[in-house]
């Protein structure tokens, strides 16, 4: 397969992720925005958004102060924002319109209408009227463009470079969003707390698990109330819950044999070590040296996967 239509189908995949991610990570803090906090735990919030998202320099260059509305505006709308909701789905379109013929027509059209869709709704103001609704809606368009390539795509080349870029993404993502939280307590003592205080974590942790789609299936699995350690553990090592670094990784690793090459085998090393510390990590241990060091170390290692990916298989522009 030519390596430039391997880079788009990798790159619409990941743009159209990002875009889902960046509503997921909106979302939570939006929701958790409307509990009562004072306004200075409400900003270290939306500062931990961007500083996760690696986007506070770019902020503060055009913002004197760090504002929920101006900090939405900035990472749905803001077109010079190159990781906004308005820029990947733009971005998505642009390398799905490149390689138009690896696609099916369901898959083309999905992506362009997305991205038709999103600039209409954005003219009408839709996102202020309900920032809920619309980062919902960026989650479903997302959700189709997956399932139509899954349900119409050959399952070649272009399928697995698509699922390679998708996968790659989501560990990315998963872990700055477990980071946000996690980073946020400033300590990985999980001691007794007030009541009050437990109430309100637990309506912060509820809004994590929701942002990607856990609730229900941390219910189902540990049948408890919720426990920030357990979050963890669902979140990254679980190998059933399918937005997991766990899950992300192994989906990496399979996709990546398939399209495996003579220069890919350090690539191959790699991801394969990365999923095994997976399998047979345990969450006390991670507690124990602290999530963020961990996830940090992850981010280090995915980035690392991606640059080699790059290296081996794509055109190295992005």
């Amino acid at each position: 397969m030519l390596s430039r239509t391997a880079d788009h189908l990798y790159w619409m995949s990941r743009y159209t992720e990002r875009a889902e991610n960046t509503a997921r990570m909106l979302d939570v803090n939006y929701q958790t925005s409307l509990l009562p906090q004072s306004a200075e735990v409400a900003k270290y919030g939306w500062q931990g958004l961007l500083s996760i998202s690696e986007l506070l320099p770019a902020y503060n260059d055009k913002h004197e102060h760090i504002v929920p509305n101006e900090v939405m505006e900035f990472m749905v709308k803001d077109e010079s924002n190159p990781s906004s909701i308005i820029s990947c789905l733009g971005a998505a379109r642009e390398n799905a319109r490149a390689v138009r013929g690896a696609l099916t027509t369901e898959a083309w059209e999905t992506q362009n209408t997305t991205w038709l869709d999103v600039k209409r709704m954005l003219r009408a103001g839709e996102f202020e009227r309900d920032p809920a609704q619309f980062f919902e809606w960026v989650k479903f368009r997302s959700h189709l463009s997956r399932g139509v390539t899954l349900g119409t795509m050959l399952q070649d080349e272009a399928f697995y470079f698509s699922r390679m870029g998708t996968f790659l993404e989501r560990a990315d993502n998963t872990a700055r969003l477990i980071d946000v939280k996690f980073h946020a307590l400033n300590s990985e003592f999980f001691g007794a707390a007030t009541e009050e205080d437990q109430e309100y974590d637990f309506y912060h942790w509820s809004a994590i698990l929701r942002s990607v789609s856990a609730f229900e299936v941390y219910r189902k699995v540990y049948r408890d109330v919720i426990k920030p350690e357990r979050v963890a553990e669902l979140l990254m090592l679980r190998p059933d819950m399918p937005r997991s670094l766990h899950a992300c990784l192994h989906e990496v690793v399979g996709n990546l044999d398939k399209v495996k090459n003579e220069q890919s085998a350090e690539t191959q090393r790699r991801a394969g070590k990365l999923l095994a510390d997976l399998q047979y990590a345990r969450v006390d241990e991670i507690l124990a040296t602290g999530v963020h060091a961990y996830l940090t170390q992850f981010l280090d290692r995915v980035n690392d996967l991606g640059w080699r990916i790059s290296q081996d298989f794509l055109v190295p522009t992005h």
